[in-house]
């Protein structure tokens, strides 16, 4: 393989929010279902809330994406993160990301 650039590859980053000024889990909808469906909209991902689902301040978001090019997939994954890290209802609290060849999965 040269380059990163032959084979299918996968990629996710995983994301630990904490949510402003959110009071209800009604109130947390209203912030993550728009954030999901900016991503998915924005740059072809699958995206989903994976984490604190029962947790009205704290939410986890999972991105994933599949290509024939790592370099794609790692600049995917760094638009995704920017866009998220400048959502001002939400403050990033970690991110966590992997970029694997599907055949090492």
């Amino acid at each position: 393989m040269s380059g990163g650039r032959d084979g299918t590859w996968v990629g996710w980053i995983s994301f630990d929010l904490l949510l402003g000024d959110v009071h209800s889990l009604k109130q947390k909808r209203s912030v993550v279902r728009p954030l999901i469906a900016d991503l998915r909209r924005t740059f072809s991902v699958s995206a989903a809330e994976t984490a604190a689902l029962d947790l009205h301040r704290r939410a986890g978001i999972a991105v994933s994406v599949v290509a024939a090019d790592s370099q794609h997939v790692n600049d995917v994954l760094d638009r995704v993160e920017d866009l998220v890290a400048r959502r001002p209802e939400i403050e990033l609290l970690s991110a966590l990301r992997r970029v694997v060849r599907a055949d090492d999965l």
